[in-house]
């Protein structure tokens, strides 16, 4: 086909099915570090994302202190997935998806239950008494966690929508520093993977999703870009381009040469016809 020619129907990638929605889009886009929320609502566009995350603790729900993120999301294209950033303990991020239900009228919450503030890694054991808590309250908990295969095999039994390892610190931009983890966990885990956290090019996008990623979570990969919207483009189509490449499946990794075209009727090296 050539360049621009549209895939046909049967050739076309499903949607993502998780947590009770479906996304045309596997990228999902967090809402922090812009430099303003024109900005943020340009990033979001561009980025062709149809689940924008939402720090619940840092809207402005109060139209007095002025505007609010919320006014700069596209509710008609994009899902609202709030999050628990923030939160250090089980109980204060169940209070926190509790007032996000509440306000936002959404089952979604992206579970963050934080160690320490200095690494921001996922505390296991608070990890996981939140996310049977907030399943049994009827959450769909997209849970972010480190990529400990039995970990994620535990949220997953404990009925995550989508179980979600860092590939890297947040925001450290590392890209994914343990492929080998994720290879396992995509192996072991039965709902839908997504790489959450370190990404920081293009290329850690299309890596994950050649991994056979459901799809990746990222923020401050574009917004502290040097060119935030054009970074935002990259990542859409890094995307779309890991996955393709995953439903293609790529050759085998070989040692030595295979030679792309047939030796039968080229000269050998002696000068005679090769064998």
């Amino acid at each position: 086909m050539g360049a621009g020619t549209p895939v046909p129907v049967h050739e076309a990638d499903a949607p993502l099915d998780v947590g009770g929605i479906s996304l045309g889009s596997r990228l999902l886009v967090g809402t922090g570090k812009y430099a303003s929320f024109e900005e943020t609502r340009a990033a979001l566009e561009i980025s062709g994302c149809e689940c924008v995350t939402v720090a619940v603790r840092r809207v402005n729900l109060d139209a007095a202190k002025g505007p609010s993120l919320l006014e700069f999301i596209d509710r008609k294209r994009c899902h609202i997935l709030p999050n628990t950033a923030g939160c250090f303990d089980a109980q204060s991020a169940i209070r926190t998806a509790e007032l996000a239900r509440a306000i936002l009228d959404t089952p979604l919450i992206k579970l963050e239950v934080l160690g320490d503030p200095k690494t921001l890694l996922p505390d296991p054991v608070g990890t996981l008494e939140a996310t049977r808590e907030l399943v049994r309250q009827g959450f769909q908990v997209f849970v972010y966690c480190s990529d400990d295969p039995r970990m994620c095999v535990r949220l997953a039994e404990l009925g995550a929508a989508s179980v979600m390892p860092a590939g890297s610190p947040i925001g450290s931009g590392q890209g994914i520093l343990n492929p080998n983890a994720l290879r396992i966990v995509l192996e072991l885990v039965h709902v839908p993977v997504i790489v959450d956290a370190g990404v920081g090019t293009a290329s850690d996008v299309a890596f994950a999703m050649e991994l056979g990623a459901a799809g990746v979570l990222l923020n401050t990969a574009i917004a502290g870009a040097r060119e935030p919207l054009r970074m935002a483009a990259a990542m859409r189509d890094a995307c779309r381009a890991g996955r393709q490449a995953f439903l293609a499946g790529r050759i085998p990794r070989r040692l030595y040469a295979n030679a792309s075209s047939p030796l039968e009727g080229t000269i050998a090296p002696g000068g005679g016809p090769a064998a």
